[in-house]
């Protein structure tokens, strides 16, 4: 599997501006296909459509779901190096948030319209999530195997610098 500079950019060697200054924290510019772009609108509209409606809801519980939407809207565009190198994980986490409002939904109502309505962008959104997914990260247990192998890469590196010290 090829890494894509999107999801990874410090391994892309595009970590610096045109003079040659490293960004730590801003990711460099991505080369994001139009149709990339699409796929990512597209999750926030409806990242935020849901938060919109549980946010008219009232109640402490609707509010921090709208307020949990906001935030995972945020991360899924913004540019810091470290959203950019999880962006995998915001996307499994929405999923995940997604998942579980409807289950939750399912479990204790109330069923009126508008609820199903927030359900269907939820489903919508869960799909789009997942498409997103496989266009930049490919197979799930492809990625597991590389965040894992870089964990024990870092735990080995710190191993033996704690060991040499």
């Amino acid at each position: 599997m090829q890494i894509r500079p999107e999801t990874h950019p410090a391994q892309s060697g595009k970590t610096q501006d045109s003079q040659g200054v490293p960004h730590p924290v801003f990711a460099s510019r991505t080369s994001l296909r139009p149709v990339d772009v699409a796929i990512r609108a597209a999750i926030v509209t409806l990242t935020l459509s849901t938060a919109y409606i549980h946010s008219t809801l009232g109640g402490l519980l609707f509010t921090l779901n709208a307020l949990g939407y906001v935030v995972a809207a945020i991360a899924m565009i913004v540019p810091l190096a470290i959203a950019v190198r999880f962006r995998w994980v915001v996307r499994v986490g929405l999923v995940g948030y997604a998942a579980t409002a409807i289950l939750a939904w399912a479990v204790m109502g109330p069923y009126f319209s508008t609820a199903y309505v927030a359900k269907a962008i939820e489903v919508a959104l869960i799909v789009t999530l997942a498409i997103d997914f496989a266009r930049h990260d490919g197979n799930p247990v492809a990625v597991a195997r590389r965040e894992l192998a870089a964990l024990t890469n870092l735990v080995t590196r710190r191993g033996t610098f704690a060991a040499g010290a």
